[in-house]
């Protein structure tokens, strides 16, 4: 288990399963910057520079994954039941990592998904689908129910029936056969003008292009992430090796 940093000094208010690249890699420092913060260090990084794309736009449509850090979600965001330790779900992730190898990951691409940009496969990965379905159904004892509160919430963005059912058997709709990996780079654009949605888009794809033209991204590690108390930014507490 790879644990870069120090671990809680107290019970977070959320825990979370991640893929993120490894921290200090190119691809964690190219989406670091792009969001504007290190979800490691927790510190602010001065974004990337475009022409066209002005700093405003570009930090108001980074805000929203910005706070959750440079990342994929496997298993989204969940409390802890109040009879559970840190260190039990630790334990808990670190063996669902012993039960796979590290993989590479399919190209990926700069893609408008649903209202926001973010990076997508450009093709189908069973191995993806397959470690974020046993994050989801392996950490689910872990997690609280939802309020209902927390479920009326989430059913207003309107959801079908078959993610209403796995919004209420797994804490979350968009897992199983409805999930779809991605690495957020805006929050949602549907009030945003079309020619700004295309400037963003274009800067992206710009400014990613050294990497995806790369030897592709592997998954190596599933990354547990922490909101330590409501509303603040996530932070990465550990990256846990497959295999180990």
């Amino acid at each position: 288990m790879n644990e870069r940093h120090a671990p809680s000094m107290r019970r977070a208010h959320r825990y979370a399963a991640y893929f993120a690249p490894t921290i200090e890699s190119p691809w964690w420092e190219a989406g670091s910057n792009w969001l504007g913060r290190c979800a490691a260090s927790g510190q602010a990084r001065p974004q990337p520079v475009f022409d066209g794309l002005p700093a405003e736009l570009q930090r108001k449509a980074t805000a929203a994954p910005r706070r959750y850090g440079w990342h994929a979600t496997l298993a989204a965001p969940f409390t802890l039941w109040p009879h559970i330790e840190e260190a039990t779900l630790r334990d808990g992730l670190q063996t669902l990592c012993q039960a796979w190898e590290p993989f590479d990951m399919p190209p990926l691409e700069v893609a408008l998904l649903d209202d926001f940009l973010a990076l997508v496969p450009a093709q189908p990965s069973p191995a993806l689908h397959a470690v974020a379905g046993a994050c989801v159904t392996g950490l689910h004892a872990f997690a609280e129910p939802l309020s209902p509160a927390e479920l009326q919430r989430r059913r207003a963005a309107g959801l079908t029936p078959e993610e209403d059912v796995l919004l209420v058997r797994w804490g979350y709709p968009f897992v199983l056969e409805r999930f779809r990996f991605h690495m957020s780079l805006t929050g949602s654009l549907r009030d945003t003008e079309p020619a700004a949605v295309d400037a963003l888009r274009a800067a992206a794809q710009q400014y990613f292009a050294p990497l995806l033209a790369a030897p592709p991204l592997r998954f190596e590690a599933i990354s547990l992430f922490a909101e330590p108390t409501p509303g603040a930014d996530f932070m990465c507490l550990a990256q846990m090796e497959l295999g180990q």
